[in-house]
């Protein structure tokens, strides 16, 4: 370890991954013996509330239990990593820019909630308002792993606020989802095969983020794969994490090759509009948020776009893993 610092690093980050799985174990152990303990006390000397209390949190150990047993479902090669979280805005100019950045706000909820961080690596502003595309990235254990989930087209039917005739409009967005790849994964790419353009970064930034060609945007001839950095005041750092973006969605490319879904490849190429989209988010004339794979359904779809995902997560990861359609207790 001492002569492979990169192994090292490699090795704890794996050791305190068991070691974090092993504690949650073992404290909900303890905690299911104390409570058992204080149920047959509670019992024996009459007293209601002390049993009543202790039902309660072993109510709330079972539900922890359910999402660890979860957790056990992600054991792909890349799901402990970080991810990329990419947005697009679909056709339909100011609604769907709107619908874009009210996913993007949804995924930083649902990140924040998690104890992850997120950064903007990349934001494009609407005309009117929303954004037209937006890459986050998303830094915690397992963020990959629940996010894969995501990937897709996401369509909303609601009452337009930008409608002077408040008429019910129907908006679509893409989401992509793409692991952080280690140094030491060798990804393959031959510069002759990348166009590199630079230009002037947009919105937020100061004065001279808007003044400068800071901002980097890498083509991948061969995949036509596009990558695009603005959130640094350097190009060089810009292009450093292009390029590392670029190696995480050619990463993400084999990983789909090896898989024997179609849905996950298929997310990351579908138009978007009809017939491809994952999950309904309908505002108006009733409130459901259904996803399309699972048959998962949620009444309060505020919830939802306050970050409450991980029931459609959970249900999608499940099927994605067993292969199968299959049904996963509701973890509210």
């Amino acid at each position: 370890m001492w002569d492979d610092p990169d192994a090292a690093q490699k090795v704890m980050r794996e050791r305190t991954a068991l070691d974090t799985q092993m504690q949650a174990c073992l404290k909900m152990d303890q905690a299911l013996s104390d409570n058992l303990e204080l149920i047959e006390m509670g019992e024996a000397e009459g007293d209601s509330d002390v049993v009543s209390e202790a039902e309660e949190a072993l109510r709330a150990l079972q539900k922890e239990a359910a999402q660890l047993e979860l957790e056990t479902l992600l054991s792909g090669e890349a799901d402990p990593n970080d991810a990329y979280v990419e947005i697009h805005a679909g056709a339909g100019g100011t609604e769907s820019q709107d619908w874009a950045q009210m996913l993007e706000r949804m995924y930083v909820r649902w990140a924040e909630a998690h104890k992850m961080k997120v950064e903007i690596i990349e934001e494009s502003a609407g005309e009117e308002a929303g954004i037209k595309s937006a890459t986050l990235l998303v830094k915690g254990h397992n963020a990959y792993g629940w996010l894969k989930t995501e990937s897709g087209v996401h369509r909303l039917v609601r009452i337009s606020p930008f409608d002077a005739n408040a008429r019910r409009h129907t908006s679509f967005s893409s989401v992509g989802v793409f692991p952080v790849i280690d140094d030491n994964i060798e990804i393959e790419i031959e510069e002759k095969d990348v166009r590199v353009d630079t230009y002037r970064a947009s919105g937020a930034g100061g004065q001279h983020v808007n003044t400068t060609d800071s901002a980097v945007r890498l083509t991948h001839i061969p995949t036509n794969i596009v990558v695009q950095c603005q959130n640094e005041r350097s190009q060089h750092k810009n292009r450093a994490t292009a390029w590392g973006m670029l190696r995480a969605r050619l990463y993400e490319l084999e990983l789909q090759k090896r898989e024997e879904e179609a849905q996950a490849e298929a997310a990351a190429k579908t138009e978007i509009g009809w017939g491809h989209q994952i999950r309904s988010y309908v505002l108006q004339p009733y409130q459901m948020v259904k996803d399309l794979r699972t048959g998962v359904e949620s009444s309060q779809p505020n919830l939802v776009l306050d970050g409450d995902l991980d029931p459609f997560m959970a249900a999608a990861l499940a099927a994605r893993v067993k292969g199968t359609t299959a049904e996963v207790e509701d973890l509210d």
